[in-house]
Order: C-alpha cells, then sequence, then structure tokens
C-alpha cells in the first residue's frame, strides 16, 4: 500500500478525514436530535462500476451491523453547475443522535470498511459533513 493510501486509510477510519476542524462538541443540540453523516468520494477515473459497487455495498451493509444508523442513502453527482470538483459519489447515514454518531466513528465494522476502501486501488479521497436538520414548520 501507498504512503498517501496508508495516510488517507488511517485518516478515515479514525473519522478524522473531514473538511474542517473535527468538532464533536453536542452542547447546541439536544441529545436525541438525529444527525445526517454526508461522505462524498472521489475514485480514479479509471475504476470500474462493479468496483464502486462493491464499495457501496459494503458501505451500505455498514447501516445492518452498526447500532443507531436509523437510515442510509446512496446516488451519483448529477449537478449541471460542474463544482463537484471531481467527487462524484454521495452516501449519507442518519444516525439517531450524535451519541450514535460518535459511537459509529471507532466501530470496528466502521474500521474494516475504511481498510476496504483503502486498499481498493479505486479511491482518491472524500470529505464529510455531519449536521442535524432544521425543520421549517
Amino acid at each position: 500500500m501507498s504512503r498517501l493510501a496508508a495516510a488517507i486509510l488511517t485518516a478515515f477510519t479514525l473519522g478524522a478525514v473531514t473538511l474542517g476542524p473535527l468538532n464533536r462538541s453536542t452542547a447546541a443540540q439536544p441529545p436525541t436530535q438525529a444527525v445526517r453523516h454526508v461522505v462524498v468520494f472521489k475514485y480514479k477515473p479509471e475504476a470500474t462500476p462493479a468496483q464502486i459497487q462493491r464499495i457501496t455495498d459494503a458501505f451500505r451493509a455498514l447501516s445492518k451491523s452498526i447500532p443507531g444508523i436509523t437510515g442510509f442513502e446512496d446516488g451519483v453527482n448529477n449537478s449541471p453547475e460542474g463544482l463537484n470538483q471531481g467527487f462524484t459519489h454521495v452516501y449519507q447515514l442518519t444516525f439517531k443522535d450524535a451519541a450514535a454518531r460518535d459511537a459509529y466513528l471507532p466501530h470496528p465494522e466502521h474500521k474494516k470498511f475504511g481498510q476496504l476502501l483503502g486498499t481498493s486501488g479505486i479511491f482518491v479521497g472524500a470529505f464529510v459533513v455531519d449536521y442535524s436538520p432544521h425543520v421549517t414548520k
């Protein structure tokens, strides 16, 4: 495994692949408020649909093996704006609350997924955004 792949794998499995400082403070949100975990991947141009599907299926399987995940969605960028910077595949997990998300990050199955991703040979990078939805009535 290359040094870059090893660094990405380490960052991903530690939950540190983010676009900014990792802020796990939940003081501003009620402890039972849902948390959305949006992960966007960039794959190598030569990645085949079958290789990407293997990653997607493994990611989806986490929702069955890690408690507190209440939803999983995935899709491919289709924005006409051209602002995705090569990031194409979106994965959104919904957690029951911030505590469930915090338990997911170091979970052994999540780490196992990070290893699969890091050794896949097709993964370029990711960014992660977590938020609690504000519902307008």
